[in-house]
Order: structure tokens, then sequence, then C-alpha cells
């Protein structure tokens, strides 16, 4: 097996194992599969959406492409200061009155997916976008059948205070009319989702380029649109929408190296819970234990409260890199673990992010690979009329508080979980296991176990992220219905608090790639749609 693709999408791992048929690379399979993500799961990812993309090349090229959505230009820090009613029951972000950081034209950021894909493509791929633009195109036009995943997503309700998804179908007319039928009911498994819009909106930006986004006719439509309902994103938000390269964050765990993203993603979190742990025998624990799920859930409950008080946009937060990566800080946080003290994370406005994003994995046999996550966060479910796609909705996760690092400002990223990560092999020149997922402020802790897993167990990619998990992002562990009861009472009896999920699998939908003695092995999450293929 000479190249694999694993995505949450049967569509994109095809679509990109044809790209890679045809002689393109891992770049073009990347982005080729990622635009038919926005076409086949349009509420979890598309072009007006946010993301981070990690790069490895055998050339020696390493880097990441960082496309966070900005807060546009007529944000204030306190324009929805009265607006506020109060916390999300699960303490991640605010219930306004009218929802309008949750849903409608106000709730989105500046839309940075459709620049990243052309700055990508153009840098380091070898099709141009017209090109990979065209299985999107066949998938918006001929369309897809539904799948479970998607549907599920449609027919959640309430959740910790926030909207029932059917109102980001229902509430804009536009969207209604692709996504409801005509009676206002939803389309079910298995029936054919089409939308021509979205494909001739393609079609446009494959005639006339991705500046058409950001500049030319279909900016001043977007804008428009904006303009005439309360929106906030402007002609010269879109016209300033640029994407940031980045070094990686570097950090080594059980003597490899691991290289993740930089703030606003979530990578410095990986980093942190990384160093704590590599000052413990976890293998010798046993892979969920009680000792095993104690000791992680602590460097979880740790890198979750410094990630809530200390890290941000770096453009508008003074973040301790030094401090975080230090031997001394992962030393004294490895301690207070083993003297038994239970950190406290205190339940503000942590920061939390929506569990509505999508991931794309390809690597070939030459250490070529890319890991990137995208996203609408939970999509706002505005569409301008005949363009097609959903707009993000990121501007909900911002405080709506002044004075508070996650608090609104012009320009400023949100902070995320997002964070494609890559282990190194042991002489530490080619990437070994990638790994990234959808699921909100659970991102990095799936990404962490996953990398655990594979390094202290032993497991293929597939096996990691198919083995039970947990997530501590409070001060209870949330565990599913695969952790053994027997296990979880004796954590009780270690006064910790435990909340135990019906379902057999959790949040976040990882998906990994390993590459060992030049072997491909992949791995899907089989909470999702997805799966893992190579050629």
């Amino acid at each position: 097996m000479r190249a694999m693709v694993s995505a949450p999408q049967p569509e994109a791992v095809e679509a990109g194992l044809d790209i890679l048929k045809d002689g393109g690379n891992v770049i073009d399979a990347a982005i080729g599969a990622a635009l038919v993500q926005t076409a086949v799961d349009p509420q979890m990812c598309g072009i007006a959406g946010f993301g981070s993309c990690h790069i490895h090349l055998a050339d020696g090229t390493h880097t990441l492409i960082d496309f966070h959505g900005r807060a546009p230009k007529a944000t204030t820090p306190e324009m929805w200061e009265d607006l506020v009613v109060r916390e999300c029951d699960d303490g991640f972000g605010f219930v306004l009155k009218g929802e309008v950081n949750e849903v409608g034209y106000q709730s989105a950021t500046t839309p940075l997916t459709l620049r990243a894909f052309d700055d990508i493509l153009n840098r380091f791929g070898t099709r141009s976008m017209a090109q990979s633009l065209q299985p999107a195109i066949v998938y918006c036009e001929d369309g897809f059948a539904i799948r479970p995943h998607v549907h599920g997503f449609w027919s959640r309700g309430p959740d910790n205070g926030r909207i029932a998804r059917y109102r980001g179908l229902a509430d804009d007319p536009t969207t209604a009319k692709i996504y409801l039928h005509p009676d206002g009911a939803m389309k079910g498994v298995g029936e054919i989702l089409r939308n021509p819009d979205m494909g001739r909106t393609y079609r446009r930006i494959a005639e006339y380029g991705v500046e058409d986004f950001y500049t030319g006719a279909i900016a001043r439509q977007i804008a428009d649109d904006m303009d005439a309902n309360g929106g906030l994103i402007t002609m010269e938000d879109l016209a300033d929408c640029q994407t940031l390269e980045t070094a990686p964050i570097w950090t080594t765990y059980r003597g490899r190296k691991v290289a993740t993203n930089q703030p606003p993603g979530g990578g410095l979190v990986i980093a942190v819970m990384l160093n704590i742990l590599d000052r413990f025998d976890l293998a010798a624990m046993g892979h969920n234990s009680a000792d095993y799920i104690a000791t992680v859930s602590e460097a979880m409950k740790i890198a979750t409260a410094e990630k809530d008080a200390r890290m941000g946009d770096p453009r508008f937060v003074d973040i301790p890199f030094e401090e975080f990566l230090s031997d001394d800080y992962a030393d004294q946080m490895a301690d207070r673990i083993r003297r038994g003290e239970k950190t406290h994370v205190p339940r503000m406005n942590s920061g939390g992010d929506s569990k509505e994003t999508t991931h794309i994995c390809v690597a070939d046999a030459n250490g070529n690979c890319v890991t990137m996550t995208h996203s609408l966060g939970s999509s706002s479910g505005v569409v301008t009329n005949g363009l097609g796609f959903m707009y993000n909705n990121c501007m909900m996760v911002f405080d709506p508080r002044p004075g508070h690092a996650g608090s609104l400002a012009p320009g400023k990223a949100r902070f995320t979980a997002l964070s494609p990560t890559i282990v190194f092999d042991e002489a530490g020149d080619a990437p070994w296991f990638l790994v990234g997922a959808p699921g909100g402020t659970t991102i990095t802790m799936g990404n962490l176990q996953a990398i655990l897993n594979a390094l202290d167990f032993g497991m293929t990619a597939q096996e990691a992220v198919h083995a039970p998990r947990f997530t501590t992002t409070s001060d209870v562990i949330e565990v599913t219905n695969r952790i053994l009861r027997s296990t979880e009472r004796e954590l009780q009896a270690r006064g910790y608090p435990t909340m135990r999920h019906a379902h057999s699998y959790m949040m976040p939908t990882v998906h990994a790639i390993r590459i060992q003695d030049g072997k491909l092995d992949g791995g899907a999450d089989p909470s999702g749609d997805g799966m893992a293929a190579g050629i």
C-alpha cells in the first residue's frame, strides 16, 4: 500500500483515493477530499468556515496553515453584554437573548476555509482549485445519500441551553428550501440531498478563481446579504481574509518528537498533557485502569484549567509558552498528581466550542502527510440566496462579557481545540502517527488518548481510535459505556465524580494513520460514518 486516506465520510475518502490514483499528491488528495466534505457534510464544514492544517512533506517541508476565522471589524467587546441570559449548562459559552451568537447573520466570523484551501494548493499541490472542485461539484449537483451522522445532527434537540439543531435548517427560508421537504419535515436517512446553488457557486469559483469569493461578485453578494440582515461581515472583512503560516509546537513523549499546532488551535493543550504524562509509567498501570484514568484525567484537568485561564488568540492574549513547555512545569504538575491532589476546573466560560467539525488524514509511504481539521462551528443556519453554502457560527464561543480572555474584539479568533498532530518515528525524521478529530473541547482529549494508545500500548491506528475513551474537561470524569463499571466504582471511591454515557463511543470522532516500517494502517472512529482506505 503506497498511500492512505482516513475521514468521517466515505465519499471524501474515495475522492481522495481517486486523486491519488490519478497522480495527485497528498496535498491534492487532502484538499479535494475536504471540498467533498463541504458538499456531503454541509453543517460540519464548508468554504465559509475555519480550521488548521498540518503538513509534513518528504522534501523537508513542515508547516502549519492556520485559518481560524476572526471577529468582523464591526465587533465591539460590549455589544452583547446586555443580552446575556445565563451561562450554558455545561459551562461552555452563554445563552443570549435571541440566540444571536448561535444562529443567524451575526453569529458568523470571517470565512477562511476557501482561502486556506487555495493557498495550500498553490504552495504544495499539483492541481488547480478548478480541478479540485470537480468531485465536490458532482456531489452538489447529483446529490448524496443522507448518512446517519448527518441526520443525527439535524435531529439533535436542545442541549445544555443551546438550540435544537432543526432551527439551523428551518429558521432561514433559503436554508429550509435546501434541507427540508416543502411541508417542513426533515429529509430522512438514505434520501438524496442535492444543492444545485452550491454547485453553481463552486463552478463560478472554478471559472473566476477564489478572489471572486473575497473581492469579486460573490463577495459583493455576501456583503449585501449581511448588510440587509444585520450581519457584521463587510467587503473589507472579506478582502482582509488571510491565512497564517506557523511553525509547529514541539515536545517529546517516550523519546519521540511530537509536533502540533499553535494557538488559537489546541496543540498547546496536547503538549502540556503529554509533558506531564511522560513522567508516569502508564503502560504499567494498565489501559483504562482506575490508576490510568485518574492520572490521565488529572493531566486533562490541569491543561483545561490552564487553557481557560491563560490560553487564547496570541494576538490578544499573552500566553506563557516557555513555562507551559518547561520541564519544571511538567515536574511540578506530575508531583501534584502523585500527591493525590485533585485539580479543580472552574466553570465560568471556558472557551468551549461546538462538536460539529470534520477531519481528513492523508499519508503516503514516502513520508508525505497531511492532517487537517476544519469546521463551521455548529453552523449558523444562514445561506445567502443563490450561493448554497452555509456560514459558520463561531461568534458563539466568544465571551459576551468584556474584560475576559475570551471576550469579543474586532479581528480576534476564538480559541479552539483543533489539534492536528504528528508523532515522529524513533529516529525523529519521518512521520509515524498522524491524528486529528472533530469534537469541540473534547478534540484534544481524544487525540491525546489515541497517541497514548499507539505509543504506550502498541495499538494499530484502528485500535487506537476504537478503544474505549473518557474525557475530563471539568471536575467530572465522563466515561463511555464500555469503561468497566468496576473501574468507575473505584474512581468514585477515590472521590472522583463520574458520569457514564449511554453510548459506547464518545466524542471526538478520532481519525488516524500509522506509518510503520514503510507500511500504512489507518483508523476511522466507529462512532461516525467514515472509513480509512488505501491504494
